[in-house]
């Protein structure tokens, strides 16, 4: 299968990272803007693990790779501990 493509640099991504942490957020309340905009009103909800790609041209990250189900999710006792010990850096707010 090949490789994830830059259509901006017409070349492929190349694995920067296996195994990426990254948390799936869910949102606070119903009008929670997806994304960066406003990041507040949304909190963790799901812990994965998936594969970090890079463009080596522009440098875009793109992740993809995502396990069949999630390590932890919010509902769980443990949830907040195994995100910190995860080192999850990101987390996705979009739904």
């Amino acid at each position: 299968m090949p490789k994830p493509a830059c259509i901006k640099c017409q070349r492929f991504f190349r694995p920067k990272k296996n195994g990426y942490s990254i948390v799936e957020g869910m949102p606070k309340d119903n009008d929670a803007l997806p994304g960066t905009l406003e990041p507040d009103k949304w909190k963790p909800y799901k812990l994965w693990i998936a594969d970090l790609w890079v463009c080596d041209g522009c440098g875009f990250e793109l992740v993809t790779g995502w396990a069949k189900s999630p390590l932890a999710g919010h509902y769980q006792p443990h949830f907040a501990e195994a995100v910190i010990a995860s080192g999850a850096e990101v987390q996705i707010n979009d739904c």
